[in-house]
């Protein structure tokens, strides 16, 4: 049994302690948490298992890695605090734990990743033996192994597209939401996670994955960008209020460009509300959905709908990042100590988990 640790109890973190308790492989060992009034509450409650898994939430970063544990699944977010992520990530691969990790986007393409990011996470292997895999869904799996499984069943391509199709009312991070999407702010606001260059640092490292895998040389990464208000005010569920005339849906793509040409395309389209921009692509059913669109002979197309925690759509997508991270511990503990990425790590069957539930 690989003693595994998970660092945070957000979004990601919450199935990550299902996901742990539920692997045959693994052993729930310690919960980290930043929030002094979840010290000490059982780690089954802070996962919505509605029972106890005997393992209490500590706040205590040195002693937690002061026990070796063999993994450690980071779930606390790096959007907003890259560079304390960058060093918790780092201080754990150097206690000796495998590390997985959605929370640090420029290492998901590890080879091409900023030596600020790349370095300190190698000095962290070369001093402790650990290792560390950055993964996700979307950066992740649905625009890295899945669109690549996906094109091995075609004769021909011409452009692979990934798309991810969201009503962000259903993600639990309003101010990333307000703040670094922009919705519900006014059409002037500039949000952050549209700067120019911002999503080809996001998304960027996906589409040069996919072209490492295809063999296929890149000219240049663009990016497009729309924007649409919302035409009336609108009140959701989760998160209150939009006004009319505030943002109310984007959509970008972050495109490969192979011998002139959009051949690898990221494409996000994101409302705060269905009834904005409904000419633009939507989901099959309910809030959310990834799907992969391969141009060719023939022409392929697979759509991924993951609910969890109440047939929420995005809480399924973080279980499906998750699915993944936690999947690739025991690989990454037989393996090397280093830096992986998604084309290092195979995505294998949910071997001993058929029927198996957390408790």
């Amino acid at each position: 049994m690989i003693r595994t640790v998970v660092w945070g109890t957000g979004n990601v973190g919450r199935a990550a302690i299902r996901a742990v308790d539920a692997h045959p492989g693994l052993e729930l060992a310690a919960v980290l948490v930043s929030d002094p009034a979840k010290v000490g509450r059982d780690a089954g409650r802070l996962a919505g298992l509605g029972c106890d898994l005997g393992v209490v939430a500590d706040d205590d970063v040195g002693a937690v890695l002061g026990g070796r544990p063999g993994a450690v699944v980071y779930a606390a977010s790096g959007d907003t605090r890259p560079d304390g992520a960058l060093a918790d990530v780092a201080r754990a691969v150097a206690a000796g734990a495998v590390v997985v990790t959605p929370a640090l986007y420029p290492l998901y393409d590890q080879r091409n990743a900023p030596p600020e990011f790349r370095d300190p996470v190698l000095a962290a292997v070369a001093e402790g033996g650990g290792s560390l895999f950055v993964s996700g869904v979307d950066p992740g799996w649905g625009n890295d192994v899945l669109p690549l499984l996906v094109s091995g069943l075609a004769a021909t391509v011409d452009v692979i597209r990934c798309q991810e199709i969201f009503d962000y009312s259903t993600y639990e991070q309003e101010e990333s939401v307000r703040e670094l999407v922009g919705m519900g702010r006014p059409m002037e606001y500039e949000p952050p996670m549209l700067w120019p260059s911002v999503p080809t640092m996001i998304w960027g490292g996906q589409v040069r994955l996919m072209a490492r895998a295809l063999g296929a040389e890149l000219d240049e990464i663009r990016e497009s960008m729309e924007r649409r208000p919302l035409e009336t005010t609108v009140k959701t569920r989760t998160m209150g209020v939009f006004e009319a005339g505030t943002q109310g849906a984007i959509r970008f793509e972050v495109q490969g460009i192979v011998d002139g040409e959009p051949r690898i395309v990221i494409e996000h389209v994101t409302r705060i509300h269905p009834s904005c921009a409904p000419d633009w692509p939507v989901p099959p059913d309910g809030a959310g959905a990834h799907r992969v669109i391969v141009e060719g002979s023939p022409r392929i197309e697979v759509t991924v709908a993951a609910t969890d925690e109440g047939e929420n759509r995005s809480a399924g997508g973080n279980a499906t990042a998750v699915g993944r991270l936690v999947g690739a511990i025991d690989w990454l503990v037989a393996a090397e100590p280093g830096l992986y990425d998604a084309l290092d790590v195979p995505l294998g069957p949910a071997v001993g988990k058929l029927g198996r539930r957390p408790r």
